[in-house]
């Protein structure tokens, strides 16, 4: 087999690899766009998190704005000078917290809360849930976790936002 042969097959073989790629994958081929389907939800929040974005409005929307479903680095800056911003960027581009409560004034982050569902027992979520309280505790921002329970008992959020907005 000469040279050119080979080469030609393996140059054959490769494109039939990198189709069969896209074709697995959606990669658009050159010149295409790849257009995506969506629909819209029914619902922004889950039942339990409706349920507690209510109390939260009934026991603080007097003194704070009450955010939900907030990606970290809406609140987070995470150019802090001696890192490399694009890393740390991507280390809290696809985090987020249930809520998040901004005092009236400046709009500016108090408190985040984080409703523990079931999901919060799995070892992968626990340990995105302990980076998720260190990344927002070197940033000032105290992190609430409220269980996911029959009830939530207004009293005692408010008293536990109390105590964390006040420090």
């Amino acid at each position: 087999m000469s040279v050119f042969s080979s080469n030609f097959t393996m140059k054959a073989i490769l494109d039939f690899i990198r189709s069969f790629l896209r074709f697995l994958f959606g990669e658009e081929q050159e010149g295409e766009k790849k257009i995506y389907q969506y629909r819209r939800k029914q619902f922004f929040l889950t039942k339990p998190e409706h349920e507690l974005y209510k109390i939260l409005l009934g026991v603080v929307g007097q003194d704070y704005y009450v955010f939900a479903q907030v990606h970290l680095p809406t609140i987070l800056d995470h150019s802090v000078k001696g890192q490399k911003w694009q890393a740390a960027f991507a280390h809290i581009n696809r985090k987020s917290v249930d809520f998040v409560l901004c005092d009236k004034k400046y709009i500016s982050p108090k408190v985040a809360i984080e409703l523990d569902d079931r999901s919060h027992g799995r070892e992968d979520r626990q340990e995105r849930d302990r980076e998720v309280e260190r990344i927002l505790s070197a940033a000032g921002i105290p992190l609430l976790r409220i269980p996911n329970i029959q009830r939530f008992d207004a009293d005692e959020i408010t008293r536990k936002i109390s105590e964390l907005a006040l420090n």
